[in-house]
Order: structure tokens, then sequence, then C-alpha cells
């Protein structure tokens, strides 16, 4: 088995074994450092010594094993040691799956927002420290700095494992909700590496989703999240060529869009809209529902996506919903318009160099005849990304648009 095979596997069973061992011992930052250790031997071994037959099994065992190394190996734990062991039942299932509660669980209240999520996405998520920093726009070391105090948080809170009620679960769903947008998107389209898509986070994001929407069916955003996955992931076998060469929406043969997906996704924005109140989530599924909507992208009802985009800028104000309102009004107005709009963004430090920005800035760019000044922000942009499959196609975007010889590249 490759490499790479064995590191998807890993990442789709770690939230698993890590809710095990903290379903079983309880101590989130020790469970977490064991389960590392025990992909880390995984990773070293498996690649060349093959997949056991209960790869879970197997990293579950060594992971306890790990566990319970690190408490024989503090003389003043022993009796803890003694209690813990006591409280494992031998007939425990080995496939309970309560990832959704070690999702409650890493948005303890204790935490601030940021780190409930930051925890949230490196624990049930899989992440990496580096990714979860550039989806916060923050450099890696705060981001480590911020995860390492909430596991000791969480430690010294003493939370039970189980899942919260009433009231307190409805105070951490907005944050899980959140968490879940982020682990999608970072499926969808992975930040940085060879793949455009990461199929592993984008399933285990619309799987938890679903669990979350199952125990509550009535609620507009829960309800509005997996609307907006599920008609976003529908676009996934359409957004790259066989050559794994990124497809933009406007060029994708929606033949292939998943039919299935999109008639769920729709009827889920629906009773999400028949709610007493628009959340951002629905609003978006909404939006993603009118492109799919559109049987070409001629017939898309840009006015429509651009009275929504200003719906959402005003229940949930975000730089990236700015810069997408920028683009659904070029193509309401002109590109004019639309650079218009993105100028009100530049003095906005979360965006100071993003990819998105600068790509978006080189099509209404281009779109408007200047070629130059569209090779430079498309050279730019391929440069602030750090996925692979978006740098090759800005490159080829630039590559149309370049300037004679003899121009001065700004970028080079």
């Amino acid at each position: 088995m490759t490499t790479l095979v064995v590191e998807d596997l890993l990442r789709a069973l770690t939230p698993r074994v890590l809710t095990t061992l903290v379903r079983r011992y309880g101590q989130f930052e020790d469970c977490e450092d064991a389960v590392q250790e025990a992909v880390i031997a995984a990773a070293v071994q498996w690649p060349t010594e093959g997949v056991p037959d209960n790869p879970r099994g197997w990293l579950v065992t060594v992971a306890s094993r790990r566990f319970i190394d690190r408490i024989r190996s503090d003389h003043a734990r022993r009796e803890r040691e003694a209690a813990l062991a006591s409280e494992v039942s031998p007939a425990e299932p080995p496939d309970t799956d309560d990832t959704l509660v070690l999702l409650f669980l890493c948005c303890h209240p204790t935490l601030t927002p940021a780190s409930q999520t930051a925890l949230t996405l490196r624990a049930v998520g899989g992440l990496t420290t580096a990714e979860i920093a550039r989806a916060f726009l923050v450099p890696e070391a705060t981001m480590g700095a911020r995860i390492s105090r909430a596991k000791q948080r969480i430690r010294a809170a003493g939370s039970s494992f189980a899942l919260p009620r009433g009231a307190e679960l409805r105070e951490r769903l907005r944050v899980v909700l959140h968490v879940l947008y982020l682990i999608f998107n970072e499926g969808y389209t992975a930040s940085s590496g060879s793949r455009l898509h990461r199929p592993d986070l984008a399933h285990e994001a619309i799987r938890l989703t679903r669990m979350a929407h199952a125990r509550l069916p009535e609620d507009g955003e829960v309800t509005g999240l997996l609307a907006l996955m599920l008609l976003t992931h529908a676009r996934r076998d359409a957004r790259t060529t066989a050559a794994g060469d990124l497809v933009p929406l406007d060029e994708q043969d929606r033949t292939v869009w998943d039919r299935a997906l999109i008639d769920e996704g729709t009827a889920l924005v629906k009773a999400a809209l028949a709610g007493p109140a628009l959340g951002p989530y629905a609003l978006q599924a909404a939006i993603a529902a009118t492109h799919a909507d559109a049987a070409t992208a001629k017939e898309t009802d840009w006015a429509q996506v651009h009275a929504l985009y200003l719906i959402l800028e005003r229940v949930a104000p975000n730089p990236m919903v700015t810069l997408n309102r920028a683009i659904a009004l070029a193509e309401t107005e002109g590109p004019a318009a639309g650079l218009s709009l993105l100028a009100t963004l530049d003095g906005d430090d979360r965006m100071a160099g993003h990819h998105r920005l600068l790509s978006v800035r080189a099509h209404l760019l281009e779109r408007t005849g200047d070629t130059a000044g569209a090779y430079a922000h498309y050279r730019r942009a391929a440069k602030a990304t750090a996925s692979l499959a978006e740098q090759r196609y800005l490159e080829l975007r630039a590559g149309r648009v370049r300037p004679p010889r003899g121009h001065r590249d700004e970028v080079s």
C-alpha cells in the first residue's frame, strides 16, 4: 500500500480512535498525544509491513498502551491508573462512533470560539496546524499556541465525554456548525498540496452534519449547512480535468453534476428558508441552489445571486462575502463595478495578499481589457496560494494574457 493511501486511511481513522480513548480515559490532552504517537508508528510501519486486518483496532491498542505508559511513567499517578483501568469495559463495542460527541467536547464553553474551532479542526477534522492557520489567516505559531492552550483548558475543566443537553447544546451548536463548514471547505478545495479535493474531509463533514441534522431537524442553520454542503459537493466531479487541473464554475460540464445531491440539497434549502429567521448558512445554500438551477452558466440568475449576497453581507459581514458579491455585481453591472467593490477590501488586513482577492481582481481586469494588470495579478495570486492545482490554473490564465516581450514583469 502506498504512503499516500496510508496517510488518507490514518486521517480518516484518527478522530474515531481519539473518541475511543477519550471515552475510556477521559483525559483529552494525554489521549491525543497517545493517538498521535500511534499514528506516527503506523505511518512508519504500514507502508512496508502492510495494513493490519483491523487498522482501527491496531491504532486503539497501540494508543492505549502509549497512554498507560504515560501514566506509569509518573509514580504519583499509579492510583489513578488503577482507577482508570477498572472503568474500561471489556465488552465495549469496537466500532462505536462517538465522533459527534468529541465534536461537542472540543466546543467546550470554557474555550473561546476561535479556540473551539481550531481544536475541533485538529482533533476531529484531522487538519494540520498549518492548514488551520491558513483557514484563520493567522501565523502557524499563533495557531499552534492556541490549540495547545485549548487542550490544557479542557483537561483542567474535567469535562465528561457525553453530548450536552438543552440550552448548553444550542450554545455550542453555532461553533460546531462553523467547524463543520471549515472542514468541508478544506475537503472541497484543499488549501495546500497537489490535489484540489480531499474527499475524506468533505465526506466526514457531510456525515457529521447529517448526524447533527438528525438530532436537530427543525434548526434552520443545521438544515442550511447540510444543504450548502450537498449542493456544493454535487459539483465535485466537474471541477477538475482528467489530469487534475481546475475547471472554473462557468466552464464546468453541468451534466456531470450529481442531480441526486442537488435535489436533496434544494429540498433542504426550501425547508431552511421557510423558517422564522434567515441565517448565513441558509443564505449561502440559497445561492448555491440558484447556481444549481441554471442549466448553463449564461442562464444563471446573477441578480438573485447578488441580492442574496447583499442580505448575507448584512447578516454575517465578512470580506469573503464582499469578494463574492463583487463577482456577482460584475455580472450584473459590469467589471468596473466589481473592481470598485473589491477596492473596499484593500484596507482589510485579513485579505492583504490573499490569493482569492488577487485572482478575482485579475479576472475582472482581464474583462476590462487591462491585460497587463490581469497578468500581474494572476502571477501574484499563483505565488500566494499553496494549492498546486490552483497555482497551475492561475499560471495558465496568466499565460493567456501575457504581455508582449519587453514588458516589465512586476512580480518576477
